[in-house]
């Protein structure tokens, strides 16, 4: 590797650690600031970049992660009993919590599913373990969405390595 090739290397990194950050908080897009870093080295090194199946690999893991992320907190509140109602308040507070607070996130879908689950006639009990089941899923989608980070940025800093060595 040259100069050029190694600070290439170097700030695509820097990014792709800005987006596993954004992995654990909101205000960032974490796997997609991962994969655009991965084919703006690709588009600026060709063939010192990642090959075309690890784009393919890192643009199907930011989907599987976008998957996690928002049908999570619905996917929880269902499996502690949610109704419809609870499933549609678990996503609209989803994406009112998008533009708060961090802490709306987690406080959106929570309080969507037990408002909805109260406007279905619910009991508060009912309508607490839906919200509680938005809260789990939410974690469970992070969790996700960290581990395809991660896998993401391994995935890539390997084969761009490995590739330095033929």
């Amino acid at each position: 590797m040259n100069a050029t090739e190694v600070t290439g290397f170097v700030v695509a990194l820097l990014v792709m650690l800005l987006g596993f950050a954004g992995s654990l908080l909101p205000v960032l897009p974490g796997p997609p600031l991962i994969f655009l870093a991965a084919l703006i080295h690709r588009l600026i090194f060709a063939d010192k970049g990642a090959s075309i199946w690890v784009l393919v690999t890192l643009g199907t893991l930011t989907a599987v992660s976008f998957f996690l992320d928002f049908l999570a907190s619905a996917y929880g509140a269902k499996r502690l009993g949610a109704t419809w109602r609870g499933l549609l308040g678990a996503f609209i507070g989803g994406l009112i919590g998008l533009f708060t607070s961090p802490l709306g996130l987690l406080i959106g879908p929570l309080f969507g599913a037990v408002l909805g689950e109260l406007l279905g006639g619910r009991k508060w009990l009912e309508a607490g373990k839906a919200g509680l089941g938005a809260i789990l899923g939410i974690l469970v989608g992070t969790a996700g969405k960290v581990a395809c980070a991660l896998e993401m940025i391994g995935l890539w800093t390997l084969h761009i390595l490995l590739s330095t060595l033929r």
